[in-house]
């Protein structure tokens, strides 16, 4: 399990070693076909900064190598507000006094409807706050099963699973899960997640390794950017998790996000760090670079100009028109939200621009008819 491979590496060493890289380790990083965890560490260093442009094109020619000039369209739909953790930095945390909205199947339907009366969206991201007993694993099975005649890609993001969960989920159409680990920094941790499961540090980072097991076939991870004042070492953890989890579990895609916090209604925590567009421009094309298959989403975090500026220069998948709170494109448009989004633009406009840049919006780039049925776990046999 990751949760023992993450003890190798020390937090304060890594940081050390990040901010020790040279002008000579980023050319180095920069000239090789394949780029190793130090190359990374290189790139995202300050002795790169020089280099933005020669990253933005390099990031650009790969992306475009292996993904072309499209752009793949998800939308989120939260199901319910209700949480029994108590994360400092969301508007979802137990102590919050809010009404909490759980969905029920009709209100479900009602809200596929609606999207697909956005845009011809078939990838749909199902969001939950982390509530085992009212919004568990029978309850997201309904969701799924529903949601199957609208929608040919079903992926959750939903508290941490066992690995037996995540196949009877597999088997209600769930194609893929996102995660994020939030940070790394097992030591603070529990500052941020003081109660609840999500305080549960290795249940929460070897949850991944139990989607490999469960042959799940795409895992998004990534951690939130203002967390941790290091946020080049918190990214640097992530990048040994992918490569841990591409080597034990080598049949799964995957995708990395970088979220950066927005404002929620969270009690007044403030950010550790503000990360900069041009540090997560660098970021990304370090990322792109390091890793020239792994897609890179961004979500209506970040603001339509940074976006449509990134749309060709390393972020293969983005979410258009999304909302934050349970039921907000039907039921319930006034429930609370989790955060405040950037990019307000509808989805057909976000479309349009991205053509305007050259990159044609992409709906539908998976359906479950293309996945082998019952070939076996992704990760079998290849972690031994």
């Amino acid at each position: 399990m990751f949760s023992e491979e993450i003890k190798k590496y020390s937090w304060d060493e890594t940081t050390e070693r990040i901010h020790a890289k040279t002008d000579e380790d980023v050319r180095r990083a920069l000239s090789k076909a394949k780029c190793d965890v130090e190359d990374f560490m290189a790139l995202i260093s300050p002795a790169a900064e020089p280099y933005l442009e020669t990253m933005a094109r390099l990031s650009r020619k790969y992306t475009q190598e292996r993904f072309g000039n499209v752009m793949s369209m998800f939308i989120p739909l939260y199901l319910t507000n209700s949480c029994t953790n108590s994360c400092v930095y969301c508007g979802f945390h137990v102590s919050n006094k809010m009404k909490r909205t759980i969905l029920t199947p009709e209100e479900m339907v009602n809200e596929y409807k609606a999207i697909k009366k956005l845009a011809p969206f078939e990838n749909l991201l199902i969001v939950t706050g982390e509530n085992p007993v009212l919004a568990g694993v029978p309850y997201l099975a309904k969701a799924l099963d529903l949601a199957k005649p609208y929608f040919s890609n079903l992926k959750i993001e939903v508290m941490p699973l066992s690995a037996d969960e995540y196949s009877e989920l597999r088997r209600h159409g769930m194609n893929g899960v996102i995660c994020f680990q939030e940070t790394y920094n097992a030591a603070n941790y529990n500052i941020y997640h003081p109660r609840g499961k999500k305080a549960d540090f290795q249940w929460r980072v070897d949850g991944f390794d139990r989607m490999g097991q469960a042959g799940v076939h795409s895992i998004g991870m990534g951690v939130l950017i203002g967390l941790e004042k290091e946020w080049r070492t918190d990214v640097t953890m992530m990048a040994r998790h992918l490569r841990y989890l591409q080597k034990h579990y080598w049949k799964t895609k995957y995708s990395v996000n970088f979220p950066r916090m927005r404002p929620a209604e969270n009690g007044g925590f403030e950010p550790n760090v503000i990360m900069s567009d041009r540090e997560l421009a660098q970021l990304t094309f370090a990322m792109r670079i390091f890793d020239h298959d792994v897609d890179i989403s961004y979500s209506t975090r970040e603001s339509a100009r940074f976006r449509d500026n990134m749309a060709r220069l390393g972020v293969t998948t983005m979410s258009a028109e999304s909302k934050t709170d349970p039921g907000g494109y039907y039921s319930y448009p006034q429930a609370l939200e989790q955060f405040h989004v950037n990019d307000e633009r509808t989805a057909v406009e976000v479309a349009e621009a991205l053509r305007k840049e050259g990159v044609e919006p992409v709906w539908k780039d998976w359906d479950s008819s293309f996945d082998a049925a019952d070939t076996g776990c992704a990760g079998k046999g290849a972690a031994a």
